[in-house]
């Protein structure tokens, strides 16, 4: 595919996103402010008919710029009311307004387009909106966003979001953000969510299907659930302690940094639980009545503060969300009666030992930045932190380094830095031999 036009005075490549690891997701020249989609989903003819208004900010002088886009048919394009060239090629809409926009002018980009949404299919394989059985979901990690909206597809460009879906009534629609109204009209239903964090777009998801909305615990935080009802003693079991997850993971984390938390359970079976923004999709696979997959409740739950409010600037520091969210697990562990996090932490180190030493966990490599050794070995690294600080001091640097950070972007350099804040020592040599060697350290005792 022929490379997009970048921006006016910018460099080849530019309006390609500064992640090293997905050059062709994400587009240079502006900063996207917010965007308001207003959606038309049919469910059994798999049909998405959608209107973007996405206001944005030029970081430079733009004539023309790019947004990520998949196999849609578009329409229409305008930039601040006035009709736009375009080209559309999947997976890129290159725009042309009738005039340039001024470095650091705010404008507004309309983009009309509709067809059969189909995900994003890469080395991960299928990704973003998929159908179901009866409805479907989204899990957009980490290409998969331009699959259902036009969007800046990189994980540093958040933004707000309002989202309107409107589908056949006997369906329920939950969407990453705050139920703003539900309107019922002749024989459909418009949904209206809002997303007032900053929220990257490989985090905002879209479910659809014949769910039954239920509390999912009491407490502090809303937590909520959309499930099928034949699965409701079963998810009322499994999910039981969930309100205890909550306040465990607070004590240890800080507060929960969203309004509410929203577990989905689609009625398919899911190869692996998906996090979006304050939201977690399972499948039902994943509910057995015997509590077996906890722990990806505990994981999913903990990638609200990892990886959703402190979300990484660029794919290669992904161990800042799996480490914490895998270490979490082991935490929960330990507080809830099984093993200690110790007990996880010799188990697993013992298990990385026996894996060929060939990954660096602080820059994996595109095609190995879900690899299980990244998730096990970025919870050892934090293990060996808080065995080199102490309790005391461990859990404040976490807790101060989500406050500090909430609803922006970090890297492995940042938290480098912020950890030597509590340390009488340099930590130089742990964050090296954990995260910039392949080789495996010794566990700390």
């Amino acid at each position: 595919m022929t490379p997009p036009a970048g921006p006016v005075g910018a460099t080849p490549g530019a309006d390609h996103s500064a992640d090293g690891y997905l050059p062709r997701h994400g587009n240079g020249g502006y900063r996207v402010l917010h965007y308001d989609l207003d959606l038309d989903y049919r469910v059994p003819a798999n049909r998405l008919a959608g209107k973007a208004v996405i206001t944005a900010r030029a970081s430079q002088s733009l004539s023309r710029f790019t947004l990520d886009l998949g196999r849609f048919r578009v329409q229409d394009v305008r930039v601040d009311g006035r009709p736009a060239k375009f080209e559309h090629r999947p997976d890129k809409i290159r725009i042309r307004p009738e005039s340039a926009i001024g470095h650091g002018a705010t404008f507004k980009i309309e983009i009309r387009y509709a067809g059969k949404p189909v995900p994003i299919t890469d080395r991960w394989g299928d990704i973003g909106w998929d159908e179901l059985t009866d409805g479907a979901l989204v899990a957009s990690q980490p290409i998969g966003a331009p699959s259902w909206f036009p969007c800046n597809d990189r994980p540093d460009d958040k933004a707000t979001f309002l989202v309107k879906v409107t589908t056949a009534t006997p369906y329920a629609v939950v969407v990453t953000g705050d139920l703003v109204t539900r309107r019922r009209g002749a024989g459909t239903t418009t949904w209206v969510y809002e997303r007032n964090e900053p929220t990257a777009p490989y985090l905002m998801s879209v479910q659809v299907g014949r769910y039954e909305l239920v509390e999912l615990a009491a407490g502090r935080v809303v937590q909520r659930a959309a499930i099928p009802p034949r699965l409701r003693t079963l998810f009322r079991h499994d999910f039981g302690r969930h309100g205890e997850i909550m306040i465990a993971l607070e004590r240890l984390f800080g507060p929960y940094p969203f309004r509410e938390y929203v577990v989905v359970v689609a009625d398919d079976d899911l190869d692996d639980p998906i996090e979006a923004q304050g939201m977690a999709v399972f499948g039902r696979n994943h509910v057995d009545g015997r509590r077996t997959h906890e722990r990806l409740v505990v994981h999913e739950l903990a990638h609200q503060w990892f990886g959703n409010s402190l979300t990484v600037a660029d794919w290669r520091h992904i161990w800042l969300n799996e480490g914490f969210a895998t270490y979490a697990e082991w935490l929960w562990s330990g507080a809830s009666g099984g093993p200690s996090a110790a007990a996880h932490a010799a188990r697993w180190h013992t298990w990385a030992a026996a894996q060929p030493a060939d990954i660096t966990v602080a820059d994996p490599g595109v095609d190995r930045m879900f690899d299980p050794l990244v998730y096990k070995r970025g919870a050892l690294t934090l293990h060996a932190l808080r065995a080199r600080l102490g309790e005391a001091s461990f859990f404040a640097l976490v807790r101060s380094w989500v406050a500090e950070h909430q609803h922006r972007t970090v890297t492995t350099e940042q938290f480098r830095i912020h950890a030597a804040r509590f340390s009488a020592r340099p930590l130089d040599d742990l964050f090296t031999a954990w995260l910039d060697r392949p080789a495996l350290p010794p566990l700390p005792r």
